[in-house]
């Protein structure tokens, strides 16, 4: 009986241990020593963004284009969950969106976008050279693919993940962008409490 109890009681603490590790136990792909790549885009407000000025703040950066027909809207939907589960610490959070599709999304269509999803997202366009500089220090994949059918007339294929910045200013998680909001929320409120 006392053996019993003995390993019930072990049984819980390590029960409990792992609870606890696995809360702080970021859920995304951690990306620490690699290098963050600054750069200066223009938002949907036309006003410069800087990535080395948003210290202070988690910073969430995904690439994507209005035109996208499944992955990015939901990217942004999830993000605007995300927003209404970080309550007050919504304020130490940036979303950004980086255009693949300087071409059709002007900083005019970018506001409207994202508007529709909420009117603190940041949308970045800029000169392709200006853009050139972000996609390649972050690894996008970009292709422009012609459709057929249909008003859009192309489609860009590119890299579908969510890049987190700490607010150091280090690039510290990529995330899935099929990760539920629950993890997502998880690894953000880890990287406020730095």
């Amino acid at each position: 009986m006392k053996r019993k109890m003995i390993r019930s009681v072990f049984m819980l603490f390590m029960l409990a241990l792992f609870a606890c590790q696995t809360d702080d136990a970021f859920r995304g792909t951690e990306l620490e020593g690699l290098p963050t790549t600054d750069f200066t885009l223009t938002d949907q407000h036309g006003q410069p963004f800087t990535l080395s000025e948003q210290k202070g703040k988690v910073v969430l950066i995904f690439f994507g284009f209005s035109f996208c027909p499944d992955v990015c809207p939901l990217t942004l939907s999830k993000w605007k969950q995300i927003e209404k589960q970080l309550g007050e610490q919504n304020s130490e959070v940036e979303f950004v969106y980086i255009t693949v599709d300087p071409e059709r999304d002007t900083q005019e269509k970018l506001k409207t976008h994202l508007a529709v999803f909420s009117d603190s997202f940041i949308g970045l366009t800029g000169t392709p050279d200006d853009l050139k500089t972000a996609y390649a220090g972050y690894g996008i994949y970009r292709e422009v693919v012609k459709v057929s059918e249909g008003a859009a007339g192309y489609l860009v294929n590119h890299t579908s993940r969510i890049f987190v910045f700490d607010r150091a200013g280090n690039w510290r998680l990529g995330i899935s962008n099929d990760s539920s909001v629950e993890d997502m929320v998880h690894d953000i409120r880890l990287l406020l409490k730095g």
